[in-house]
């Protein structure tokens, strides 16, 4: 082992102990790190505000998008498009630091084309905002025939890993893919800039080693995976979403535009351009490392590629350029981790890349765009240029001097994928530097059975498939472990190729709290207890059942009542709350029995029917004389985060957003029945006319809906429930357990939840809805402060959800746990709506 891996975990030693003497116990970012946690303290800060992106997710959320894009086509390359040339637009952020702005684009890359046959441009989907996502592949000429060829090969090395392996035409012919994906946070700008630089290079150097190079290589450029923040100089999409935190949930255009073109490329290496920190980082990443990699075929690329691409940067001359941060060699376990699946190139690797985030070095972006000279920020904006081309540059070096290898391992980790073998131990010295730290690994179970027949099986079915996980369905009934199942339940047998994938979806996951002293990101997640779908997991057999390949999940949706009968809907999926609201919409009167049943008229059957073949919603027979309260759509006055906004609006919910400034600045409360508050509201900023707004919004019974430490600030102070909020750690995040006791949130709920920044609450006068259960945390990070306080220990079996009557008379509920983080954990959704109607009155 090398002594920089020595002093590496002297390090983390070190720095546990500066987390127990510190510990965090307030908003994310207070763990002392290199980096911030997550994203950061602005979820909890800055409240969303209304944009055309927002207005318009309305996707239905029994449907998985479909792919908008596919590598297979009749075609040979050039593939040729002329794109769609958009307005010039002076407001562009990337203009001021003499980069290119998105409207140049297009014109560029019709130009390229134009140019070279090299060269093919096409558009492979829209973001938030609505701007076309391109794709750039550069290669040389080829005739229909061979393209088809190409994609026979692709095909075989994930179908027959071992006939590709056989095949030598296949070893000597196949066209190594590389794909660098640009600018996905939309501030950090210079890898489009650079892509582009390598771009027109290719197309237009008439050297013979560039021509052979292309002969035998396919280069796939996503230019810009964010447009709107590109343009708007955020990090987020016009959804006010972190792209780079999506991709183990899809719930954004721009990344599942990307997945479409991962598992159609199969890259045996991919770059993620970002920045800015300081000195350029050039992955591979510190532990944990995902315990579903196939991680010996990782790092043994992964780390010569980093040194090759630092030794690029280097030759580039920059004092600035003089050495890279490398995280697995010079960083601190849980600094910079690889451990969830949620970012670009953690996602890739399971699709049998060898995948990189780069740091480009100077910061241009948030204060520094306002505040330096102009002069400054294109210098900066050149190096940096520099940078991402140079690492592009060395990385298409070492794909094209390792192919065979690049090859072989791609092969093998889907050939140990269909095999079903055990992830082989790693030895210490593998690569310089590994060891102990560094081994993680997981028994993989057989198989995982997923009941059908609801929305949320269909959901996940639908998610996995578009993922490339194969699913099959039973032709009839069977027995496995003990339990019977009925037919047409599914099946995900886990002898498939991308495993790896399957299993981190699915899988419960692990508790990785006394392994690392601390992770930058969520560590827990889980499909399998998020998603709302009950998932067995068969660790040892795979049923014995006759079974078909399932391509899209079956419908679910029924109307199961006489015709004449009123119908009865519980609301125990998000698409069940998605359907009464658009009901709500069409102006028809619906009762409430209770907080999870809703009574629909007869006569609204024909709507209900219609609903039930869309968002895949079972509707029942209401008993005779039923009777219920009637009530209208809710109307929302919101302080949320992005994510909570565009999960309320795609449940159906109309959500007027309002923050501290807003109400400051006058914004109207009269007509709201509920004041949702979790971001970007303190009440004791309000000015004394917003003050008042919102008292006498609380005095006429006005219903109060918190989440997270910014809720329970407001709950405090404007004394709506007589709850006091316990934090936990500031950086504590996973799948924990809960115990459902109310009849408002509790009622109907899973035995799962999650945490980020998790609170609980202590106090009287209110009604526990949740508790945490013993032992919490299921999977993720979440350790105690110095003082043994704060952890899952003192949080076990107190109050995670509260409801109540405000003084005023109206409804609150309060949440410590986190129902709608980043649009994920969709089995939540409907406790949560369940509250919202409640409060509502």
């Amino acid at each position: 082992m090398d002594l920089s891996r020595t002093l590496t975990g002297f390090g983390a030693a070190l720095l546990a102990t500066a987390l127990l003497a510190n510990p965090a116990t307030g908003a994310p970012g207070d763990t002392p790190s290199t980096r911030d946690f997550g994203n950061g303290p602005e979820r909890n800060e800055i409240a969303a505000v209304d944009s055309a992106a927002a207005l318009s997710a309305r996707t239905l959320l029994a449907e998985e998008p479909a792919s908008a894009w596919s590598l297979q086509s009749r075609q040979g390359y050039p593939r040729q498009n002329t794109l769609p040339v958009w307005p010039d637009n002076p407001e562009d952020r990337s203009i001021k630091l003499g980069l290119i702005p998105y409207h140049e684009m297009a014109p560029k890359l019709n130009a390229l084309q134009q140019a070279s046959d090299r060269v093919s441009a096409e558009i492979i989907g829209k973001s938030a905002g609505g701007r076309d996502l391109y794709l750039v592949t550069v290669t040389a000429p080829e005739p229909a025939g061979e393209a088809a060829r190409q994609d026979r090969w692709r095909a075989l090395i994930e179908d027959n890993p071992a006939a590709a392996k056989r095949d030598r035409a296949l070893r000597n012919g196949y066209k190594t893919p590389v794909w660098i994906n640009a600018n996905i946070h939309g501030n950090e700008w210079e890898g489009t800039d650079g892509a582009l630089r390598v771009i027109e290079r290719l197309a237009t150097a008439t050297d013979a080693a560039t021509g052979d190079f292309l002969g035998r290589s396919r280069v796939y450029v996503t230019v810009t995976n964010n447009p709107d923040g590109r343009i708007a100089g955020t990090r987020a999409n016009g959804a006010g979403f972190d792209i780079n935190r999506d991709h183990a949930t899809g719930s954004q255009p721009e990344s599942r535009a990307v997945r479409d073109v991962v598992i159609g490329t199969q890259p045996f290496v991919m770059l993620d351009e970002h920045g800015y920190t300081g000195t350029t980082l050039i992955e591979p990443a510190t532990p944990p490392h995902g315990q579903n990699y196939e991680y010996d075929l990782y790092i043994k690329h992964a780390l010569p590629n980093a040194l090759g691409m630092e030794k690029a940067i280097q030759r580039l001359g920059y004092p600035e350029t003089a050495a890279a941060d490398i995280p697995f060699r010079d960083y601190v376990p849980g600094d910079w981790d690889d451990w969830p699946p949620i970012f670009t190139p953690m996602y890739a690797m399971y699709h049998g890349a060898i995948g990189h985030t780069v740091e480009i070095p100077l910061r241009v972006n948030n204060a520094d765009y306002t505040n330096l000279p102009v002069e400054e920020l294109r210098r900066r904006a050149g190096i940096n240029t520099d940078v991402a081309a140079a690492t592009i540059e060395a990385a298409l070096t070492y794909a094209d001097t390792n192919r065979a290898t690049l090859l072989a391992d791609q092969i093998e980790q889907f050939r140990r994928g269909w095999a079903g073998e055990a992830s082989p131990e790693i030895p210490d010295g593998f690569v310089p530097g590994f060891g102990p730290e560094d081994r993680y690994s997981t028994t993989f179970p057989r198989a995982y059975v997923i009941p059908a027949g609801t929305p949320a099986a269909a959901r996940l079915v639908d998610h996995l498939i578009a993922n490339d996980v194969r699913v099959t369905r039973a032709r009839h009934d069977f027995t496995v472990n003990g339990r019977r199942y009925a037919d047409g339940t599914y099946i995900v047998d886990m002898h498939q190729p991308k495993r790896g994938l399957a299993n981190v979806l699915l899988e419960a996951g692990r508790d990785i709290s006394d392994l690392v002293p601390q992770m930058y990101d969520i560590s827990g997640w889980s499909h399998g207890l998020l998603w709302g779908a009950r998932v067995d997991a068969s660790l040892r057999t795979l049923p014995r059942v006759h079974t078909s390949p399932v391509t899209r999940a079956a419908p679910t949706g029924s109307v199961d009542a006489p015709r004449g009968r009123d119908l009865s809907l519980s609301l125990c999926d998000g698409n069940d709350v998605r359907a009464v609201n658009e009901l709500l919409t069409r102006g028809i009167k619906l009762r409430r029995t209770h907080a999870g049943t809703v009574v629909v008229p007869a006569g609204a059957r024909s709507e209900a029917t219609a609903l039930a073949k869309t968002l895949g919603v079972r509707f029942g027979a209401a008993p005779r004389g039923t009777e219920g309260e009637v009530f209208d759509q809710p109307v929302i006055a919101a302080a949320v985060s992005a994510d909570e906004l565009f999960v309320l609006r795609e449940m159906g919910f109309e959500v007027r957003t309002v923050s501290t400034a807003v109400l400051n600045a006058g914004a109207d409360l009269s007509g709201v029945d509920t004041l949702i508050v979790s971001s970007g509201l303190s009440y004791t900023a309000l000015n004394p006319t917003a003050r008042a707004a919102v008292d006498a919004f609380l005095a006429r019974g006005g219903g109060v809906l918190t989440r997270g430490a910014t809720g329970a600030a407001f709950n405090a102070a404007a004394k709506v429930l007589p709850a006091t909020a316990v934090a936990g750690r500031g950086d504590a995040n996973g799948v924990v357990t809960v115990t459902n006791e109310g009849a408002v949130v509790g009622a109907g709920s899973p035995p799962n939840s999650f945490v980020y920044s998790p609170l609980w609450f202590t106090g009287t006068g209110f009604t526990v809805e949740q508790r945490y259960g013993t032992g919490p945390l299921v999977a993720g990070h979440w350790l105690p402060t110095g003082t043994g306080t704060n952890g899952p220990a003192q949080a076990a079996g107190q109050a995670a959800v509260v409801s109540g009557t405000t003084p005023g008379g109206g409804n609150a509920v309060l949440f410590g746990t986190e129902p709608l983080f980043r649009a994920h954990p969709k089995g939540l959704y409907a406790g949560y709506a369940r509250a919202l109607f409640w409060t509502a009155g």
